[in-house]
């Protein structure tokens, strides 16, 4: 069982050493840009379909 566990951990460090690409720092930085845009963008949306429901329902039913 133990030898099950290191051999797991050796296969798991070299696979994240060796195997895997890890991205350069201007790729990480433009993904972080678009994530940000997105959730930006969609934070607007969502804020102006509340707005507007918010103002609909306002005229629908009067206080």
């Amino acid at each position: 069982m133990l030898k099950k566990i290191l051999n797991y951990c050796k296969e798991s460090y070299d696979e994240l050493v060796h195997k895997t690409t890890w991205p350069t720092r201007s790729e990480l930085l433009n993904s972080a840009i678009v994530v940000l845009a997105a959730s930006l963008i969609i934070a607007l949306v969502v804020f102006v379909m509340d707005f507007t429901f918010q103002h609909v329902m306002e005229f629908v039913y009067p206080n």
